[in-house]
């Protein structure tokens, strides 16, 4: 059981269940994982670091001795920590968050980073300092972002699940171009992995990216704030009742989805109606699209300009030009020309938006829209290289559902439920209101028993493969 494609076809679950069993050891997994991505990420590029070591000890947990990775977004004890950045390519971290932790008493086995757009900032896997991740699906397009590797390692079978964070889609996005599993926590569900605070971390939630529900189900019960409210716990079972699911189509700056979205969104309006549920589409909500949008990267260019002055504050030359990306840069320099409020007029664009997103949604249980309003883009469509105006008008058009609940804090997921006959997957997306993380989850059990996605591999993953 511990040749490439066996154990690659199994879930997290199902290899600690193997390992508890004793049918494989934990250094078979950690030996055969290591193979699997030394077999197919010089193709994809998804993994940035690998791990030569094995761990020397695997600690007695619910995930003991799978392999997993973590996103090169945050820190994980002497592995490098670059953030996707040249400004950080040599930086590799002491440290163990209380979230690094939680993982490791779990019993999961870092086997490695996954790759990251520069700082997270991008909606598309692809960075001067580590190259571009490639959509096992189509290797011309890209994984999305910014958590495009731990998407694609998914996908292709190098791992059987990946930590991820979102700070605008980042987790919901990569998983519906790459076919798998993408759940956003609401804010404050789980333990801190960052410890610098901005408005944009504040924004970010951490979880991971699976093949199956009970895997990321399971993952979020290891990482939850157990002092943060009342903990959910391990949700395992199909939601029992029928649910009212709210739907629209129309992004936040006011634009429909490509043909190919739409057929699979309507497909998803008719799943629900077969599992009982009962679909109301309602007017969108009538936010200040392009205020919005300005507002979120206002936002952002706070985050990276505060991280620039820290830089500054601490070595004997400020941060050079060569060490970020041009977009990253525009970002700052536009956060910077808005005058000493900006940030403050951000937070009111924010504060409103949340006020017009729960009015439109007062009294449904979920939200159903699509998770992108295109299909997986070509590489470069989202190149750091590209002007901002530019970048920022393509991001907008196919990044036009997902952030709205980062700002409002809700619980999210894209559901891989509709695969093209060329085989591009398109994700599905379902929020719910901040808390609602136990709804969300077990509607997504009853969507996976009702269209199975568990044995859809894209061609180049490893049981297409070998």
């Amino acid at each position: 059981m511990n040749d490439l494609t066996s154990l690659a076809r199994l879930d997290a679950v199902a290899q600690a269940e193997l390992h508890a069993r004793g049918e494989v050891s934990a250094d078979e997994l950690f030996d055969a994982c290591i193979a699997r991505i030394e077999a197919l990420n010089p193709l994809l590029r998804a993994v940035v670091t690998v791990t030569r070591e094995r761990p020397r000890q695997t600690r007695p947990g619910p995930l003991s001795g799978v392999p997993f990775l973590v996103k090169d977004a945050i820190a994980w004890p002497g592995m490098r920590w670059s953030m996707g950045s040249r400004l950080f390519a040599g930086n590799v971290a002491a440290q163990q968050t209380p979230y690094a932790k939680r993982l490791v008493e779990a019993g999961l086995v870092c086997v490695g980073k996954s790759a990251t757009s520069e700082l997270g900032l991008l909606a598309s896997t692809e960075t001067l300092l580590e190259g571009a991740t490639h959509n096992p699906w189509d290797l011309a397009r890209s994984a999305a972002g910014s958590s495009g590797g731990s998407a694609a390692a998914v996908a292709a079978g190098l791992v059987p699940l990946a930590q991820a964070n979102d700070g605008g889609g980042s987790i919901r996005m990569p998983a519906s171009a790459c076919g798998v599993f993408g759940f956003k926590p609401s804010r404050g569900r789980t333990m801190p992995a960052i410890m610098a605070r901005s408005d944009f971390a504040d924004m970010t939630s951490e979880h991971c990216i699976s093949r199956s529900v009970r895997d990321s189900a399971l993952f979020l019960a290891i990482t939850e704030d157990r002092s943060n409210g009342t903990p959910i716990g391990f949700v395992r079972d199909p939601i029992a009742r029928k649910l009212r699911v709210a739907t629209w189509t129309q992004t936040m700056l006011g634009e429909e989805p490509d043909a190919a979205v739409r057929r699979a969104y309507d497909e998803a309006v008719a799943l629900l109606g077969e599992l009982g549920h009962v679909v109301e589409p309602i007017a969108p909500p009538t936010f200040e699209g392009p205020g919005l949008a300005d507002a979120f990267f206002v936002v952002a260019g706070a985050a990276v300009s505060g991280i620039v002055d820290a830089i500054d504050r601490t070595r004997g030359e400020p941060v050079q030009e060569r060490e970020l990306e041009p977009f990253t840069w525009a970002l700052v320099d536009a956060f910077l020309a808005r005058g000493p409020d900006a940030l403050a007029r951000a937070r009111a664009a924010f504060a409103q938006a949340v006020r017009v997103y729960h009015e439109a949604t007062r009294g449904y249980d979920v939200v159903l829209t699509p998770t992108l309003a295109t299909e997986p883009w070509h590489l470069g469509h989202l190149s750091p290289l590209l002007g901002r105006e530019e970048l920022v008008r393509r991001t907008g058009r196919a990044v036009g559902y997902t952030p709205i609940h980062n700002i409002a804090g809700c619980p999210a997921m894209s559901v891989p439920l509709h695969f093209q006959d060329g085989g591009l997957p398109i994700g599905m997306h379902f929020s719910a209101a901040p808390g609602n993380d136990a709804r969300l989850l077990g509607l997504a059990y009853q969507l996976e028993a009702a269209r199975p996605w568990k044995d859809r591999w894209p061609p180049y993953s490893i049981p297409a493969l070998f």
